[in-house]
């Protein structure tokens, strides 16, 4: 596998994804800041421009949520999602999209103060939205309990880039709690020396 990455970007949930699966892959820096991911080579992989990007021989895909769902299900060994089957599987879907349709808006609507009405926004409100997940967390560790799974990464990449590195959103006990968790991993860390 091939994955495309820029540093202070998405990648960082990839790239820590790709870490937690312990399989080897291929790096490939596309340095947003430089203008590589508007090249027509890297157009012709993804045309959105954006990273980050993967390609798995004549497959290829971009959008974070998709790649963690896509390399979960690759790598079963590394048991980062529920098999089809198991009725696990609905939640850990559920929080796998949860990410960028509703954890990701309610980030940029916090952070802009963008007033959109709840019942316009896809994601409903900024606190529904963090009330939720105050509340998905408090049972933890985990999203899916004492397991972790790709949608830990999903989530987890995305609250950490709001609430730590940006300080988009303010955090809260279980937030903190649960980051926390995230960074005690060695794949988190290994991601994060990568894209320093």
């Amino acid at each position: 596998m091939k994955l495309y990455w820029s540093p202070r970007s998405r990648s960082f949930t990839t790239l820590w994804l790709m870490e937690e699966t312990g399989e080897p892959y291929e790096r490939v820096l596309t340095d947003i800041s430089t203008g590589a991911n508007k090249t027509p080579d890297y157009l012709a992989i993804n045309p959105m421009g954006k990273v980050p990007a993967l390609a798995d021989g004549d497959a290829v895909m971009a959008e974070s949520a998709a790649i963690c769902t896509y390399v979960a299900d690759r790598y079963p060994q590394a048991k980062l999602a529920p098999p089809i089957g198991d009725p696990r599987r609905a939640k850990y879907l559920q929080w796998m999209f949860f990410a960028p349709s509703c954890i990701e808006p309610a980030i940029l609507q916090a952070y802009l103060k963008l007033e959109i009405p709840a019942v316009s926004a896809a994601w409903g409100s900024t606190t529904q939205t963090f009330d939720v997940l105050d509340q998905a967390l408090e049972k933890g560790p985990w999203l899916l309990g004492d397991d972790f799974s790709a949608a830990d990464v999903a989530i987890g990449a995305g609250i950490n880039y709001a609430i730590r590195m940006f300080k988009m959103v303010p955090t809260r006990p279980n937030f903190d709690r649960y980051l926390d968790a995230c960074a005690a991993r060695l794949a988190f860390q290994t991601a994060a020396k990568l894209t320093a």
